[in-house]
């Protein structure tokens, strides 16, 4: 059994459900469900152009939200070298030195209809969220990434869950997002109001383009408004959106 904190600030649509960020994460849920109207998602990808943008953050809790319409959520922490899931749903290291890397090497090596998921995936003190944590940081990320077998379990777990969220790494000076990005049924970006970079936002939308991969949407993190902060989704046309630090 997995030890868990009795309380953790991050988790915020749980900790305080009617502050004004619990509020603008079911906003987010909601744009996401419509936005996909013509097509049934399960894949939801979240990265950054760089650290710090709070895509684990948004992350953790748009799972929570998900979850809360009784939906079987999975949370997969596939930053492996800078993750922190585990840290937000306090899930001890010692607990969760088998994750997401140690997965697809199990797979490889015995396959997944013979692997026991429950020593890879744990239960949350959320009802409804299960999370996969990035684990130990494996030598090869990349490699890992892009192999068959990580495909194969991707597949595999979306006959399982009914929400699959996965926490990328920044995708600008990494290729790892790229990679899990093809797997996924829609693409967020996680901004900071007023430290992101309109240079960073085209970038991004770049990297996303020369891939060949969709970019559906913006999530602008710590929009200031009266005071409180909380967070806001733009659709597609999201690049042409200013980002304006607010008083």
């Amino acid at each position: 059994m997995s030890k868990r904190t009795t309380k953790n600030v991050d988790l915020i649509i749980t900790a305080n459900p009617k502050s004004s960020f619990a509020e603008a994460i079911k906003s987010i849920k909601t744009n996401i469900q419509f936005s996909a109207v013509d097509k049934d998602v399960k894949v939801i990808l979240l990265t950054s152009p760089a650290p710090g943008d709070g895509k684990s953050f948004i992350s953790a809790n748009l799972a929570a939200a998900f979850a809360q319409d009784e939906k079987k959520v999975l949370l997969m922490d596939a930053d492996f070298r800078r993750g922190r899931q585990q840290e937000i749903f306090g899930i001890s290291k010692n607990t969760a030195d088998l994750g997401y890397p140690n997965l697809i090497v199990h797979c490889k090596r015995y396959g997944i209809n013979d692997l026991d998921l429950d020593n890879f995936i744990y239960p949350t003190k959320i009802e409804n969220v299960w999370l996969l944590p990035s684990g130990p940081v494996p030598p090869n990320p990349l490699e890992l990434l892009s192999s068959d077998n990580n495909h194969r379990i991707l597949d595999y777990l979306k006959g399982i869950y009914d929400i699959i969220i996965i926490d990328c790494p920044p995708v600008l000076g990494l290729s790892d997002t790229l990679v899990e990005a093809q797997y996924s049924d829609i693409n967020l970006l996680a901004v900071t109001n007023g430290r992101t970079k309109q240079e960073q936002l085209a970038a991004a939308k770049s990297a996303f383009e020369k891939a060949n991969i969709p970019l559906n949407g913006v999530i602008i993190n710590r929009v200031n408004s009266k005071g409180k902060a909380y967070s806001s989704y733009y659709s597609d046309r999201y690049y042409t959106e200013e980002i304006k630090t607010e008083a």
